[in-house]
């Protein structure tokens, strides 16, 4: 009876899980749904937007600077600022407005080396947008692999229990017959209670997949998809060394880096080009409504004015030269970044490529352990039913059928997911 209600509490869970509602979801599918929610994603996105504005940001003093203005001011009649200005400005009563303009002619290239590296930024933002797709579809690929891995590992786990289940009884009828010995019935019991452990660890695992995929997703709550099997995928290539060149090209992270190397070089022009003159045109007018005439000299009520200014840095503390070397720094860093990740995308193109040849043998390997460990069975329980073998020999072969079933499962999945990581680092996941 203990049993039968252990293996009865097996089933219901299977069944509460199996009533569950579920929605249909391909791997395309919930690619598509990352993309659209992941908060990865989103703030990818939003990064790119921030480089787009600062473009605009630097090409600021391409236009002209218009300002209006409003003054007033009281003063005692007559006088003159003494101290502070070397101008000696006339102090008065006035309510004026005005406006003031300003446009740069020329920087000697520093504007447009500015805007250079804003935009090589911005394309480099672009590119870890990129970036970020190709780890969230990634996870994606695992994840969803990963619930189907675990789904088929609980199928495998409750046929095992009900085969064994049937076996114990049999077992126990032969035993209450005086045909077998209580010992076998111990074994087979024995068997039972694995298979059940074996089931419970598959369902908790099929939670913990489903919650995962759930996340990868973009999904705040865990929800139970109705998934399909995904094709297998050819096998490798026998050599990595098109992959590499593949993934020399591709791949979104070393794009973003050379755009930054781009953008740090140029950065480093524009900083080079703070000790040049720098020319602006000048130009104010206004109208003063309200004014006190008192004194040897009118003040007209309309004023207006222009002027050319050129700009020559002589000494500034070593601040424009401080900068300068910042920025031949930062280039030289960017370069060095780009240089180590090409290695890291090598190592792990060769990585990703000997572990998924070395999934796509397991695959022959595990069937063909598979259809042995299934004759051994046949075999176990013929020379049982005969009482050539004891049940030991039976329940050793059943185990090792079990375990060739999850095996195969491993396999066919760990394909999956191995194909998904080496398309992912030559920069071709989709």
């Amino acid at each position: 009876m203990k049993r039968n209600f252990g293996l009865l509490t097996c089933l219901l869970c299977s069944a509460a899980h199996a009533q569950r509602p579920q929605q249909r979801l391909s791997l395309q599918d919930a690619v598509n749904l990352a993309l659209k929610n992941h908060p990865q994603v989103l703030a990818a996105q939003n990064e790119v937007q921030v480089g787009n504005q600062e473009v605009v940001e630097s090409r600021a003093p391409y236009f002209p600077l218009l300002d209006a203005d409003l003054t007033g001011s009281q003063a005692n009649r007559n006088a003159r600022i003494g101290a502070g200005f070397l101008t000696d400005s006339r102090l008065f009563n006035r309510f004026g407005q005005g406006i003031t303009f300003s446009q740069l002619i020329t920087d000697a290239g520093r504007t447009p080396n500015l805007v250079s590296s804003s935009r090589l930024h911005a394309q480099a933002n672009a590119q870890d947008l990129q970036a970020t797709r190709y780890d969230v579809i990634l996870a994606v690929n695992r994840a969803y692999y990963d619930v189907l891995r675990a789904r088929a590992v609980v199928k495998v786990a409750n046929e095992t229990v009900a085969a064994r289940q049937l076996l114990a009884d049999q077992v126990t009828a032969l035993a209450n017959n005086k045909l077998k010995s209580q010992l076998d019935v111990t074994f087979a019991d024995v068997n039972v209670s694995e298979a059940k452990v074996l089931l419970l660890r598959a369902q908790d695992s099929v939670e913990e997949a489903e919650a995962e995929l759930a996340r990868a997703v973009g999904s705040e709550q865990p929800a139970d998809y109705q998934l399909s099997d995904e094709p297998l995928p050819s096998s490798p290539p026998a050599q990595p060394d098109d992959l590499i060149a593949q993934a020399i090209t591709n791949r979104p992270e070393l794009a973003s880096l050379r755009l930054s190397r781009e953008s740090a070089h140029k950065l480093y022009e524009a900083e080079k080009d703070l000790s040049r003159p720098t020319v602006s045109l000048i130009g104010v007018a206004g109208f003063l409504p309200l004014i006190n005439q008192e004194g040897s000299t009118p003040i007209p009520h309309e004023y207006e004015g222009v002027a050319m200014n050129i700009s020559i840095p002589v000494m500034n503390g070593h601040l424009f030269a401080a900068r300068r070397e910042a920025a031949h720094y930062r280039e030289q860093e960017a370069d060095q970044r780009l240089r180590n990740e090409q290695e890291r995308v090598v190592r792990d193109v060769r990585a990703a490529w000997a572990s998924a040849t070395t999934a796509f043998q397991r695959i022959d390997v595990t069937a063909q352990f598979l259809r042995q460990a299934a004759m051994s069975v046949q075999l176990a329980q013929g020379r049982y039913d005969l009482g050539l073998a004891s049940i030991v020999e039976l329940t050793q072969a059943q185990l090792n059928q079990t375990q060739a079933e999850i095996e195969n499962l491993n396999a066919k999945y760990d394909y999956q997911g191995q194909f998904a990581v080496l398309q992912y680092t030559m920069g071709n996941l989709r």
